[in-house]
């Protein structure tokens, strides 16, 4: 495959020895570059759990399996759970990034944006000051801060939800990762913020050759932005495909039920132009 992941019988098990529980079940599953991969489900189904199994936050004690295959885009490649934790720490940020749901509690109060900004690519970049502050406006300029000069001065509670996801995508994006593992990231957002992160992150994804998984419980949402959608529950994979087969033809009663749930107006005629607006993405069905 070209870069990106493969994850290959991926379990998690959590507790002492004696009461585990598994929490995934054999994973498998393609992120490639240049994609936009779904993985739905309801809380509890594991979703966000992967998410933090490749990028090594798993819960203290948990007990990883199978394996999680990073090829970059210069051709390195490793298994990430073989990788010792200095390993891990130098490839965590700089070539797989995450952003989390809530900007707020991944974001430091008391630290401005602009160091928030610099001091992660100053590290896996061995860059200036001032370089990184030259990257950090045009990063913020990307992602569609208004007034950045201004905002490398102020605080993560001057901004609001949205700007502040943004601003979240950006710190992402700094030390040019080739992964970028999204956790419900719209989930906090009205309406109308969310749709314009949500054509960020695809914009980001066609211009950055990104490998981008995206991790939420809205098929609404997975039905306008994925490529292909992988649905979850109780920690197995129940469906996957692309975006029209899952969305439009889905083969799991949960994923239909899931479907079921979602707003929508009655199914127009077979013979009937399809006239279903969807807010965003390149290929929308």
């Amino acid at each position: 495959m070209p870069h990106g992941l493969q994850l290959r019988g991926l379990t998690l098990e959590l507790g002492s020895k004696g009461s585990r529980k598994q929490i995934l079940r054999g994973i498998d599953l393609d992120i490639p570059a240049g994609s936009i991969t779904g993985l739905a489900g309801e809380s509890g189904s594991g979703k966000t759990m992967t998410g933090l199994a490749i990028c090594g936050l798993q819960p203290a004690g948990s007990r990883l399996g199978g394996t999680i295959s990073y090829t970059g885009p210069r051709g390195s490649a490793a298994n990430l759970l073989a990788l010792r934790p200095r390993a891990m720490n130098a490839l965590r940020g700089r070539e797989i990034a995450m952003i989390f749901q809530d900007p707020t509690a991944s974001l430091h109060p008391m630290i401005t944006i602009e160091a928030q900004l610099t001091d992660g690519m100053r590290h896996h970049l061995h860059i200036s000051r001032s370089e990184a502050r030259s990257r950090a406006l045009a990063l913020l300029s990307r992602v569609r801060v208004p007034d950045p000069e201004t905002a490398l001065r102020k605080y993560p509670h001057q901004f609001s939800g949205g700007q502040l996801q943004r601003i979240a995508i950006a710190i992402a994006l700094a030390s040019e990762p080739s992964v970028l593992i999204a956790d419900e990231p719209t989930t906090a957002l009205d309406v109308t913020v969310q749709a314009g992160i949500l054509r960020l992150l695809r914009e980001l994804c066609d211009t950055l050759d990104l490998a981008i998984l995206l991790v939420t419980h809205d098929l609404g949402v997975m039905s306008a932005l994925a490529d292909t959608v992988t649905v979850m529950r109780y920690g197995e994979v129940v469906e996957h495909g692309s975006r029209y087969q899952v969305i439009r033809e889905p083969q799991s009663a949960y994923t239909k039920s899931l479907i079921d749930a979602l707003p929508h107006p009655p199914a127009p005629p077979a013979d009937a132009p399809n006239t279903i607006q969807l807010p965003l993405g390149k290929d929308a069905i």
